[in-house]
């Protein structure tokens, strides 16, 4: 028997268990009675049952086991992978699991499938959501997942989840003071926006510094139309959420607090509503896509990696990626991240939370599976299985040349941003910035051209704040206040009949008694 780490309920049922036993087998031998407790477990200690593996990898019980099956949901924007590949073999080999992994695209399309999972029942044995989903906190109410604050207990037994996390990421994934769920570690030093410098170059244009300089810069691309045919998109965006960098500039992650001293929601503030007439402006001129709104994630990648775009919102390390991708057709092109643009709200620089959401267990994981799981996610958040996640096996995804990791054909196509999405990775700076196909000099270069985001930047607090009241009114609200966000871009209605909306929304009593409990929350999280 497997005893639970540091769940003394199920060190309890082992003992109880044993003692059946011991009174059943009374009339045996003490020596043998003996030998049957230790091979059984019967200490009720929670220690590793064996030696570990020469690999370093597992216990010698867990190999001989064999692979845990794990069946996991979780979110993708690149290619769906295949789970015999090389990457996800060696995976489950160092990690002695058989992964059956559902993945769905980023974005509403993974957000429409992991409400739908919510509302069936039908949960996946482990479930990636970000915090404060209301359908996720809704299902952690009514018990869908493990409490693992049992199981966890002083992480004396996962020191790589105590130790290699974001420091105050654990308290994300807590509800009622109970750790219902692991959070994913991820570089804070992420968003940039990237523009083709090439054109800009071509079109003789100086680099822009501040929103009103891009502006103009897209202006002057789309009109000299570099990308030719179709004509060129100025920029590649869904929407004005889609942009952190801009959102910085325009000071929509600063709390923001109400006549009453509630704190109102990121995108229902005065400096959102002015970001929304900005793109109002750059949908007038031509320098959006008409469709924008329609564009799915991987939709805005291939415009912007195929040579049709100027700009586009992507983690710092895509500037590699896409330079790879547009010299395919363009040999000239050149794709650089701008450093933040000053703005009327400050500079547009915006850091991760240093999370991406948590992994949750569901509740009909048998209990003694849970603690395996979590063994699993241990491992994963060690640095060997993190570097895994982000170069791959040496000799078959890199090589190392003159001490740098350099991508083999194999590597540039199996590892990427969603390589590490059915983990727990170690926390790592320049996670987002380094990139395992670049140089070691270019990759220094580009950390040295970012490092002023971890200076300036700054994070939404809306990334995991929780209040229940907006748990239960905000789904009244989400699809339509969107909706009305595109009409005002777009033209539809006028910005004073959208700033009536929001005033509006910002008028119910419920949506001001959540603010309330936001600015509790913050308050009580900034004490600590």
């Amino acid at each position: 028997l497997r005893v639970g780490k540091q769940d003394p309920s199920w060190i309890t049922l082992t003992q109880s268990r044993c003692s059946e036993m011991t009174r059943k087998w009374v009339k045996i031998s003490l020596p043998f009675i003996l030998s049957l407790l230790v091979l059984n477990g019967c200490s009720g200690g929670a220690g590793k049952e064996t030696e570990e593996t020469a690999d370093g990898t597992g216990t010698a019980a867990e190999a001989e086991a064999g692979p845990l099956p794990i069946e996991i949901m979780t979110n993708f924007t690149n290619t769906i992978p295949k789970l015999d590949n090389a990457y996800y073999s060696e995976l489950q080999k160092l990690t002695n699991t058989k992964l059956n992994i559902t993945f769905v695209l980023d974005g509403s399309d993974y957000n429409s499938k992991l409400d739908l999972v919510l509302a069936s029942g039908d949960i996946p044995e482990v479930l990636k959501a970000d915090f404060t989903r209301p359908t996720l906190v809704n299902a952690i109410k009514e018990g869908a997942f493990w409490d693992l604050t049992p199981f966890l207990g002083d992480f004396s037994s996962y020191p790589n989840l105590r130790d290699n996390m974001v420091p105050g990421s654990w308290n994300y994934v807590k509800y009622d003071g109970k750790i219902m769920g692991i959070p994913r570690s991820r570089a804070q030093i992420d968003n940039t926006i990237m523009i083709r410098k090439d054109w800009l170059d071509k079109a003789n244009i100086p680099m822009p510094a501040t929103v009103d300089e891009f502006k103009e810069a897209l202006k002057a691309v789309v009109k000299s139309n570099p990308a030719g045919g179709n004509g060129t998109i100025g920029y590649d965006i869904a929407d004005a959420v889609s942009s952190p960098s801009l959102n910085a500039a325009f000071g929509v992650p600063e709390p923001t607090y109400d006549a009453d001293g509630g704190l109102m929601y990121s995108y229902l503030t005065p400096q959102f509503t002015e970001l929304v007439e900005w793109f109002r402006e750059l949908y007038a001129e031509g320098l959006i896509a008409k469709e924008f709104s329609a564009l799915t994630v991987t939709q805005q990648k291939d415009l912007f990696s195929s040579g049709r775009a100027f700009a586009f919102d992507a983690s710092a390390y895509y500037s590699f990626v896409y330079t790879d991708n547009v010299k395919k057709t363009q040999p000239e092109g050149n794709v650089v991240s701008l450093q933040p643009l000053k703005g009327p709200g400050g500079d547009g620089a915006m850091l991760d939370i240093g999370t991406r959401g948590g992994q949750y267990i569901s509740k009909k994981v048998p209990e003694e599976k849970v603690s395996k799981i979590l063994d699993f996610f241990e491992k994963t958040a060690s640095r060997e299985i993190t570097d895994l996640g982000y170069y791959g096996k040496e000799g078959v995804h890199y090589n190392n040349v003159n001490g740098e990791k350099v991508l083999t054909d194999l590597g540039k196509q199996e590892i990427t941003v969603d390589s590490i999405a059915a983990l727990t990775p170690a926390y790592s700076k320049w996670g987002k910035v380094a990139y395992a196909g670049a140089s070691k000099a270019a990759n220094e270069a580009k950390q040295k051209d970012m490092e002023i985001y971890g200076q300036i930047g700054r994070t939404d607090v809306f990334g995991y704040l929780y209040s229940p009241t907006w748990v239960d009114v905000w789904p009244t609200y989400e699809a339509e206040l969107k909706s009305t966000r595109i009409k005002a871009i777009v033209g539809q209605i006028t910005m004073d009949q959208y700033k009536q909306y929001v005033d509006k929304v910002n008028a119910d009593p419920k949506i001001k008694n959540a603010y309330q409990e936001f600015a509790k929350d913050l308050k009580s999280r900034t004490q600590q």
